[in-house]
């Protein structure tokens, strides 16, 4: 998945993303993931071939469905720049599925080539599986193509349904007025193609249904292509987000990644309001402080403040909210004495088994944690990047309830 994620950074990022990388390493690195995005299907297809017998129409069928697959992802994402149309988001779809299913076919080929070998140093396979070879081999391809079928299909529908997160924390400050506040956090919407107006109606009524306070949307609200989002006229169904306190978004590194101030200026103008770097004074109660994305300098080459800049001027009596997209050196920001930090990004791995990834690489991948006087949590995120399927995490919508002395 992270290789078939650079590849499409590095394909799909506008030309003003990308001034500041040399052509040289471009090229490099394209054809290195090319290649190793090649090599990948060309190894799931050598193993599933062989499960085919010769000289059938079936066999010729195969290799032509396969060809025409595996290229969908790359034709969608390309004819989205250059003829946004129909044929464009069917083939998008149909290539984001297939990011899934490839991940899958391959844990399923290393399992089978590594039992194998097993199995000529250290006998485990039943004799009958050598009766009729072809037969075991050809059953093996059902079964997966029937698996990874059954997993797609849940962990699409597991998608469908994103829970809502509650959380209450008490935070030792005094305030004006209220002494509770209602913040209704979202991540990682990725508003696009695959999650289009019909998905963002549903975000919006649920987040309304909370009766917030306040909404934060905590970066990558869009995916990498705003052209779907301006499509589908999706700034309209934002536009319906209710809260007193307005509803506000930092960047992410997918705000970057498409071209960071059309996407700025775009939900702007669709009443949401982006804190870049910089501090709000909210209702004379609490502070909001907004960072821009960590890969900020790596997509435009400028670097983002650090943090003992941005609390310059802070006043740590009030209540502090530190929005912060990527969930790095937590023990740093907790030395600033934010009450709360909240993140996304993670996906909490998206798919099972990089869970498992994510929470090595993550010091908190999802969910809740204090470190001396800050209270962190990192949302799982409401939509998906990539497959628009989640299999071993939960999309979700985060509901916290902050009670003041």
């Amino acid at each position: 998945m992270t290789v078939i994620r650079s590849f499409v950074y590095v394909i799909f990022v506008p030309e003003n993303s990308k001034t500041f990388m040399k052509t040289g390493s471009l090229i490099i690195f394209l054809a290195i993931v090319l290649t190793l995005y090649g090599l990948i299907n060309f190894y799931i297809f050598s193993r599933a071939i062989q499960a085919i017998p010769t000289g059938t129409t079936l066999r010729i069928w195969f290799i032509i469905a396969f060809r025409l697959i595996v290229s969908t992802f790359v034709l969608g994402r390309f004819l989205e720049r250059t003829s946004l149309s129909g044929i464009s988001t069917v083939f998008t779809w149909t290539g984001s599925f297939w990011l899934a299913a490839m991940f899958y076919f391959l844990l399923i080929v290393l399992l089978v080539d590594l039992s194998r070998l097993l199995n000529h140093f250290l006998p485990i396979y039943p004799a009958f599986f050598f009766i009729d070879f072809q037969r075991t081999k050809s059953i093996t391809l059902v079964f997966s193509i029937a698996l990874v079928g059954i997993l797609l299909i849940a962990g699409h529908i597991n998608t469908l349904f994103p829970r809502i997160k509650h959380l209450e924390l008490t935070i030792p400050k005094q305030v004006k007025g209220d002494k509770q506040l209602t913040i209704v956090m979202a991540s990682d919407i990725h508003l696009g193609t695959i999650i289009g107006k019909n998905r963002a109606r549903y975000l919006v009524r649920k987040i309304n249904s909370l009766n917030p306070d306040i909404i934060i949307l905590d970066g990558d609200v869009v995916d990498e292509d705003l052209a779907p989002v301006i499509r589908q006229n999706i700034g309209d169904s934002l536009k319906l987000l209710k809260a007193r306190l307005g509803v506000w978004a930092i960047t992410g590194n997918h705000e970057y990644i498409g071209g960071v101030n059309p996407a700025v200026d775009y939900l702007t103008k669709h009443n949401i309001r982006f804190i870049r770097d910089t501090f709000e004074l909210i209702d004379d109660r609490f502070y909001l402080i907004g960072r821009e994305d960590k890969d900020r300098g790596r997509f435009i080459g400028k670097r983002r403040k650090t943090l003992e800049e941005l609390f310059q001027g802070v006043d740590l009596s009030y209540p502090v909210i530190l929005l912060d997209h990527q969930p790095f050196n937590l023990a740093q920001a907790a030395s600033f004495k934010p009450d709360l930090q909240l993140s996304g990004h993670t996906h909490h791995g998206q798919i099972f088994p990089i869970n498992l990834i994510t929470s090595a690489i993550y010091e908190l991948s999802w969910g809740y944690k204090k470190i001396g006087e800050t209270h962190f949590y990192v949302s799982s995120g409401f939509g998906t990047w990539g497959p628009p399927v989640r299999i071993g995490s939960r999309s979700e919508i985060v509901e916290i309830i902050l009670h003041f002395k």
